[in-house]
């Protein structure tokens, strides 16, 4: 439970706030940095520390595209394809990404590591084809690019795992 784990968060984040309600968004945040995704489990907790109804909570993480839904990738790769960075070649570069990495719109690939998905409109579109991962931006990408950043991202997992 988010509530033993990051009580002093928790706490830090309530106190930004003259209302409970007003951190579910912050609180939705760890639940998401504790799952992955957020959980129906992480929806109910947030809503138990914000006096809320659960469907409340549910509507909020529904309506945001920051929070995820169902489970994604360790990699949570997000294009933008609005219609700036589409004519700067997004598009292009978004099918490329799924070939690349052999997953249609929303999929993981099979070792878990990627999720890809187009969004609308990350506010960065002089730097298209560009995307967020995991909520840092990457930008005036093309596909050899792409790649060394796939290979750098795998082999922080591959370090990671072989340190354990």
């Amino acid at each position: 439970m988010i509530k033993d784990k990051y009580a002093d968060r928790i706490s830090r984040t309530f106190a930004k706030y003259p209302d409970k309600r007003s951190a579910v968004m912050p609180l939705l945040y760890i639940v998401q940095e504790e799952y992955g995704w957020i959980t129906p489990e992480g929806v109910v907790e947030v809503a138990e520390l914000c006096d809320l109804d659960p469907t409340q909570v549910k509507s909020i993480a529904g309506f945001y595209t920051m929070y995820s839904e169902k489970p994604k990738g360790k990699y949570w790769l997000q294009v933008c394809t609005d219609l700036a960075c589409a004519l700067r070649g997004a598009d292009e570069f978004h099918a490329q990404l799924k070939s690349y990495l052999k997953v249609e719109e929303g999929g993981t690939t099979d070792d878990g590591l990627f999720t890809v998905e187009h969004v609308m409109c990350l506010a960065a579109c002089d730097k298209a084809p560009m995307m967020q991962c995991n909520f840092h931006f990457y930008e005036n990408l093309d596909m050899e690019k792409m790649k060394v950043l796939l290979e750098q991202w795998r082999n922080e997992v591959n370090a990671a795992v072989s340190q354990k």
